[in-house]
């Protein structure tokens, strides 16, 4: 009996064969539709048995966490090892020889977790290993680092970020904007608010056809190909942000590195000689899109030296409230605010008021 690889290997191949035109276009969705769920038995397997895999957990820690990923020998270590001693508050953790995390770094008030994800590219993809554990650990970053050599930087960013595409991580990519309804009867309901280049009635009910489902609504809100519509059918598929660490510039000269400063979500370093952290580090800090916040004791001056960090999208008062403490909320009567996101300095808000970077806040509480 074929063994999950195999089908794959036997659909991918099948893929490569099929010409893509508009004739075909709903037969190679279906096929795309097949391959996502045979990936996703490979990530989760069906039986419940089976022998565990080793230990492969690591603390959270921090307000936002970063995984490396890279091939063996392009500087990885260096950099972490560097960036942590830099800019660390700890230089050396005890940890099992499974994973490497070489520290926290402190940036601008944050507390952020670099974390180090090895064997992510050996036989991940086959569920070999720990391969499953670590992308495991690689969908709760809130931003993956991709170390590549800069003198070989296009095939192995290739092989990556395929291996991450496999397991359900987007890079630098935002959801798809599809609603997509289950129900109980009337078939397929097919909406397109904008002209489709490649989905049609047809090509989505041969991908429905795939998951069993014969009864849904779908709205296309934007030209959408057969892979979003296959995301979105998935549900379990993480968007994190990505930044391509092209290592090893001592080795090039200066009319290459230009053209390199010019391609997207790309920085050059050197790890070795600490070139260019300055630059990353700020590039990393815009991509984790944190919200500092200051905190206000009444009658004494804020307290600059510990900011509570909002990490999600709701940078509201009552976020804030619930990261110092949940009982806050209860008693909170309003707030005062100070910063760019009030008019008047300071404001008196509520607990739905939308915070900004840098804000100061004074909580005052019912009596």
């Amino acid at each position: 009996m074929a063994t999950i690889v195999d089908k794959i290997k036997a659909i991918e191949d099948e893929m490569a064969r099929t010409q893509k035109n508009k004739a075909t276009s709903a037969h190679l969705g279906m096929l795309k539709a097949k391959l996502a769920k045979y990936k996703r038995e490979l990530i989760t397997p069906k039986g419940g048995g089976g022998e565990k895999g080793e230990g492969f957990d690591v603390a959270k820690t921090g307000d936002a966490r970063i995984g490396f990923v890279g091939f063996p020998s392009v500087g990885k270590s260096t950099l972490l090892s560097n960036l942590a001693g830099v800019y660390s508050e700890v230089a050396a953790y005890e940890f099992t020889t499974l994973t490497t995390v070489p520290g926290v770094i402190r940036y601008k008030g944050a507390k952020i977790q670099l974390l180090d994800l090895p064997g992510i590219i050996e036989g991940a993809k086959d569920g070999k290993g720990r391969g499953r554990q670590v992308i495991a650990v690689a969908r709760t970053c809130k931003l993956i680092f991709i170390v590549l050599d800069v003198l070989k930087p296009l095939g192995d960013k290739k092989i990556i970020e395929h291996e991450l595409e496999g397991f359900g991580i987007r890079l630098n990519k935002s959801p798809p904007n599809i609603t997509f309804r289950k129900k109980e009867k009337g078939g397929v309901n097919l909406t397109c608010v904008v002209p489709q280049s490649e989905l049609d009635l047809n090509s989505v009910k041969q991908i429905l056809g795939e998951y069993r489902i014969s009864n849904a609504d779908i709205i296309l809100k934007e030209d959408c190909t057969c892979d979003d519509l296959i995301d979105v059918i998935e549900g379990n598929r993480v968007y994190i942000p990505c930044i391509y660490v092209l290592n090893k510039i001592d080795q090039i000269s200066i009319e290459e590195l230009d053209i390199i400063y010019k391609i997207p979500h790309c920085v050059p370093i050197s790890a070795h000689h600490k070139w260019n952290f300055d630059d990353l580090l700020e590039k990393m800090w815009d991509y984790l899109n944190l919200t500092r916040i200051y905190t206000k004791p009444k009658g004494q001056l804020p307290d600059f030296s510990a900011p509570v960090v909002l990490k999600e999208d709701n940078k509201s008062i009552e976020a804030f409230c619930n990261n110092l403490h949940k009982s806050i909320l209860k008693e909170l009567k309003y707030a005062l605010v100070w910063g760019s996101s009030v008019k008047y300095q300071p404001q008196r808000v509520g607990k739905e008021h939308t915070l900004q970077d840098e804000d100061i806040v004074q909580i005052i509480k019912k009596h």
